[in-house]
This record gives C-alpha cells, structure tokens and sequence, in this order.
C-alpha cells in the first residue's frame, strides 16, 4: 500500500492520552504516503452548538468567558502531554489565538442576537481546528514530520450551502494535489474533518459527521490505496448491540449495502462518505482505535463470493411518519411533484415514500425535527384546493432497514421479512422496496423497532454460522 488516508473520531482524540494513541496507530500504520483526518476532541461540538444556541438567545458575556475557560482547560491542558517540550509554549500559543478568535465570534453574536447558518458553521468549526495541532504536535513527539491545515487550506471547496456544503470536486481536486500531494513525501499532513470553505474562503462545514467525508474527498482526489475510518467498535455490525445482543462484525460489504446502511441509521459512517471512494474504487475500512488488532469491516466495489442473503438490520429513529390523503389526488398529475417541491423548499428531506395504487395517499417519512415544517408546507400547498382532504402524522414510529446485496434474484426474502416481523407481533405501517432489490424499508411503532430488530437478525444472521 503506497497512499493511505486515515481518519480518527472524537472518541479518539478525546484526552491526552487518546491523542498520544492516535500518534503511535499512525507510526504503526503509515503507509509510505499518508494523511490524517481527524474529527474534534469528544464532546466538543455539541457543546459549540449549544453555546451559540445560548448565545444568540441571549445570555450574560460572563457566561462567554466560562465556556471559553472550559475549552482552554479541555485542549491547553493536554499540551504538556502531547507535545515535544521545545514546543510546547508555541502550541499553547496557538491554541490561545484561537480561543480567542472564538471568544469574539461568540460576542459578536451576541450582540446581534441571531445565529445564521454561516455564523453557525464559523463557531462548529473550532472543535476540528482546536484538535488538529493538537494531534499534530503529538505526531511530531513520535518523530514524524507533520503539519495541520484546515479542510480549505488543504483545498476543499464548497458552494455556500452552510451547514450541509457540498465540494466543488474540480476545483478541490486541483487545490488538493497543489497543497497536499507534494508533503506526502517526506510528512503526515494533519487535516480538520467536517470543515471546509467556499469559493470566497468563507468556513463551511459538509454536515455533522462529516469528518469521514473530508477523509473520503482526500482518498479520492489523492487516488488513495484505501481509506481507513478508525472509530470505536470494531467495524459495522449486523445491527444495533443495544437492540440484539448478538450483533457481529460484518467482514466485507459491497459500497452499496454500505451506503443504504449509513443512510439508515449506522452511526459508523457519515451517509456520504462511500460516494467519492465508490467512484474511484477504493477500498475503505472501519477499524476500532481501541482494538487495532480487529481488521473491521472492509467496504469494496462487490463482494467476491458471499452466501449471506442479508447483512444488516438497520435501525432508524427519531422520525415520523406523514400520509397525504383526499380522493382529489385521483387521476390527477403532478400531485407528487407538488409534495417533493413544497417539501424541498423548506429543506426538508424525505427518506421514504410510498404510494398505493388507487393513488389516493402518499406517505411520507421525514426527519423528526422536520415534521412540524413538512405538516404546514403541504397544507399550504394543498389544503382548500379540493385535492387533498387530510394531512395526518405520526411521530411514534421507526424506520427498519434490511440490507443485503444477496436478496438480488433470490425469492421469497420479502415474505421472510414480514412473516418474521409478523410472528414477533409487530404491525407494519408502511413498506417501500427500491428496485435495487438490496434494501427492504418499513416503519413500524417505535415501541415496537427493537422486537422488529431481533426477530430479524434471528431469522436472517444468527441462524447462520459465524465465519
């Protein structure tokens, strides 16, 4: 292996001591050309969230300096530990300028009192810029030549779409190999997840989660060998160990089952994060900082030989469940599309729909969060035009995912799944199959997922050996 991209999560660089292990996996797994990503130290994000929330409701400046103290007793204090002793006053130094870049940002906001998204994605980005010359440091205390660069100093551009960016690729692609590429020959750049910048520089970030799709964007454009998702578990399991406690490590997946299983639910990977390695083919794996003997999970372009039917059983919660009803819908084109538009123009998602043949109800399952915006987008669009009589939803409910490449071509899978889900005595809400054949979806009662969960994963994965 020549080129390897390697990201670490929060968990890994939570303390000093964690930073110092990421150090010594690095020394131990380098390939010749490598570069680290890493995510912001533990905690650290939900905590700028819930600061700027505050901030900007309205809150004492008092209160501004008590979290910056807490942020400065969380990073400054691991410098000692991390750092070689000549440098530990410069990356004190560092870290302090910026505390204080933020500690302003934070009054700003408060003096104005509102937080848009841009101010937003300013704040998040700290945690990543706080811990990148922090586990840089620690890379140079094991002797390795390292630097730390934002995800734009690096060359990730973005369009402006704050809080969900995506990379321009061509103009990313070009700014990576002119920044990155010529260090890899004699240091291990250190780069921050989840951050990035558009074309006018300004901070963008790709979505919570979205340090493994910087790691993803950095294999692709670099033409890595494999991209490595250092985590802590072991790789991607049959399901949720919370839900099943038979729950194993899946070995091999194919990009696609990966993909449906991010979406999904599995917290492992960011949902877009197979995308840039998928059309590249580059292999990526899902390792553990904690058990770095565990080879994980690989994730490949197809799976050689495999008899499993299905994989995984996913699990998605927090959502809720919409049905549109009204006999007008009848015969009628363009009521779908008038759903999708009114939906995305509030920037609510959809992750599922199904529609019954008599045309008479579409469902829908959205974001919890989003419920309260979808309900009044589609009745504004619908309700007193004589099409749709009702808009019902339900917020008691979850998505149950089965996943597997195997149930291509194979018969009577979907009567397995409901027959199982059936005997468990759980009702089911609604069903949507893609004509991929690798996912089978449906939303059942909350109260009801981790019974779906466990029959599931008895009919389809515990009864079958253990490799």
């Amino acid at each position: 292996m020549k080129r390897l991209v390697m990201k670490f999560g929060g968990t890994s660089v939570g303390s000093a001591e964690r930073i110092s292990r990421v150090a010594e996996l690095v020394k131990r797994f380098a390939a010749p050309e490598t570069v680290v990503v890493t995510s912001a130290m533990s905690g650290v994000t939900d905590r700028l969230v819930e600061i700027a929330e505050r901030v900007a409701q309205g809150i004492e400046e008092e209160q501004i300096h008590e979290f910056i103290a807490y942020m400065r007793e969380k990073h400054i204090s691991v410098v000692q530990e991390v750092a070689r002793q000549e440098e530990v006053e410069e990356l004190r130094g560092e870290i302090e300028r910026l505390l204080n870049e933020l500690e302003k940002i934070l009054i700003g906001i408060s003096y104005v009192g509102e937080l848009t998204p841009r101010s937003l994605d300013y704040v998040l980005s700290f945690g990543e810029r706080l811990a990148a010359p922090l586990l840089s440091a620690a890379l140079r205390r094991q002797g390795i030549n390292s630097r730390w660069y934002t995800g734009y100093e690096a060359g990730i551009v973005t369009d402006s779409n704050f809080g969900k960016a995506s990379p321009l690729m061509e103009i990313t692609e070009e700014r990576v190999r002119q920044v990155i590429e010529p260090r890899l020959k004699d240091s291990i750049p250190v780069v921050t997840g989840f951050i990035a910048g558009n074309k006018e520089g300004r901070i963008t970030t790709l979505g919570r989660g979205g340090s493994d799709y910087t790691a993803a964007i950095l294999g692709a454009v670099l033409d890595a060998d494999e991209i490595w998702i250092w985590t802590d578990v072991d790789g991607i399991l049959t399901t949720d160990p919370r839900l099943v406690k038979e729950a194993r490590v899946i070995e091999v997946l194919s990009y696609i089952e990966a993909m449906e299983l991010a979406y999904f639910g599995a917290k492992v990977l960011h949902p877009k994060t197979i995308e840039p390695a998928m059309e590249k083919g580059i292999p990526v794996r899902v390792r553990n900082t904690f058990n770095p003997n565990c080879e994980g999970t690989l994730i490949v372009s197809e799976q050689e030989k495999s008899s499993d039917i299905v994989k995984a059983i996913s699990v998605m919660k927090d959502v809720a469940l919409l049905n549109i009803s009204g006999v007008g819908m009848i015969g009628l084109p363009g009521v779908a599309s008038r759903v999708f538009t009114a939906l995305a123009q509030q920037k609510v998602n959809i992750l599922m729909i199904s529609q019954g043949s008599s045309e008479a109800n579409i469902s829908i399952v959205v974001e919890r969060a989003d419920v309260e915006r979808a309900v009044d987008a589609l009745q504004e669009e619908f309700l007193g035009a004589n099409i749709v009589k009702d808009v019902q939803y339900n917020e008691d409910v979850a998505i149950i995912a089965v996943v597997g490449a195997g149930m291509r071509g194979t018969r009577g899978v979907a009567a397995r799944v409901f027959t199982a889900v059936a005997n468990a005595g759980v009702n089911v809400l609604m069903i949507a199959q893609g004509s991929s054949e690798v996912n089978i979806s449906f939303v059942v009662a909350d109260e009801d997922a981790a019974r779906a969960a466990r029959a599931l994963h008895q009919e389809f994965i515990t009864k079958r050996p253990t490799p």
